[in-house]
């Protein structure tokens, strides 16, 4: 018996996913850099945003802009000291996330 999914196919996703990931690279070569997975299974891109607390925001919000993520969600923490940020989109039938972790602002679910 075959299986629905084989190994030829999800290389051949993953490869997609790395393509995209150059040409994103290529195209947005003045936004800094960020941590970027190649998802093992569907071909998947996720970006992280890993940086000081003060510039979390600014860095997701500029990867979000640029890649004109429009599938966005703010989740705050359960003690409310931080928020989970997550957008993400189609891109040339490879699904592009951005996440982040940024502190919570004053007033916000404290």
């Amino acid at each position: 018996m075959t299986p629905w999914v084989t190994q030829a196919d999800r290389a051949l996703w993953q490869r997609g996913a790395a393509a995209e990931l150059a040409a994103i690279l290529d195209a947005h070569a003045g936004v800094p850099v960020i941590a970027w997975t190649v998802n093992a299974f569907g071909g998947g891109l996720s970006g992280r945003v890993t940086a000081p607390a003060s510039q979390v925001r600014g860095l997701f919000t500029a990867w979000q802009q640029a890649l004109r993520l429009d599938d966005i969600a703010e989740t705050p923490s359960g003690d409310g000291m931080a928020v989970y940020l997550r957008a993400r989109t189609w891109r040339n039938g490879v699904l592009v996330s951005v996440t982040a972790t940024a502190p919570a602002r004053e007033g916000e679910n404290r």
